[in-house]
């Protein structure tokens, strides 16, 4: 068998490779099936999910808002939280990384049917009530659920950074159902509160991961297990391509 450093010995020196067991034939390797290097989605996630988070959180807190409210949040929650960070979670999906592709498409797909929900009261389609509450504590309490096992798959990762995220998130979901089910004005405002601090951890982890790979070394701590992703300074990314120029595979983000 053949090593990395064999093999890019051999190709710089443009030494034939008849009969290599790895499978080459002459100069040339097998055609073999490879991602392409990508940026990492969850930067566009992230910061999609944090801007129409604390939008939403901000009204659900009590900061903000009137009967005209539905028709602004609807487009910024569709486009900011649904279609962005949807197609967020498709390119997780093929940078292989499970967590952000669960995580992205669902609250995706969440923040486009709540930006629709917010047209029809905004049209008057649907009227606010005890029935539509209890529609939405419904939705909160399967998003609560589907959150925290995200957030386990984030603490099997040892992303701390994104942890915060969804454990705060699946928190002031399950907060939410409960306001919602029991038609609890405080109990809503007190999730948006804690929605709100999820929104800024999303930012946080967002801007850390966009100034990574801008800088290609830390800038702010990730609070990852790999020590070099936490201290400013550090270089924790490795090249995705080999130096002969073989498109290797990368896992994650």
């Amino acid at each position: 068998m053949s090593t990395i450093d064999e093999r890019r010995e051999r190709a710089s020196a443009g030494v034939a490779l008849n009969h290599d067991p790895d499978g080459w034939y002459g100069d040339f390797a097998k055609p073999r099936v490879f991602l392409q290097p990508i940026a990492a989605p969850s930067i566009l996630g992230l910061f999609g999910f944090a801007a129409a988070t604390f939008i939403v959180a901000a009204n659900l807190a009590g900061w903000y808002g009137n009967a005209s409210t539905p028709a602004y949040l609807a487009p910024f929650a569709l486009t900011f939280g649904g279609i962005a960070q949807f197609l967020a979670g498709m390119w997780a999906y093929r940078a292989r990384d499970g967590v952000a592709t669960a995580m992205h498409g669902m609250w995706g797909s969440f923040w486009i049917a709540y930006g629709i929900l917010q047209i029809l009261l905004a049209t008057h389609v649907l009227h606010t009530g005890g029935t539509l509450d209890s529609a939405l504590g419904f939705w909160f309490l399967t998003l609560a659920a589907l959150t925290f096992s995200g957030a386990v798959g984030a603490l099997l990762e040892g992303n701390g950074g994104l942890l915060v995220v969804l454990a705060t998130l699946s928190a002031g979901s399950a907060v939410a159902a409960f306001g919602f089910l029991y038609s609890s004005t405080t109990t809503q405002h007190w999730a948006g509160w804690i929605f709100v601090i999820s929104a800024a951890s999303a930012w946080y982890a967002a801007s850390a991961m966009m100034w990574l790979g801008s800088a290609g070394r830390t800038i702010l701590p990730a609070f990852k297990m790999n020590k070099e992703a936490n201290k400013p300074g550090g270089e924790p990314m490795r090249p995705i391509q080999l130096d002969w120029a073989e498109p290797g595979v990368k896992m994650g983000q």
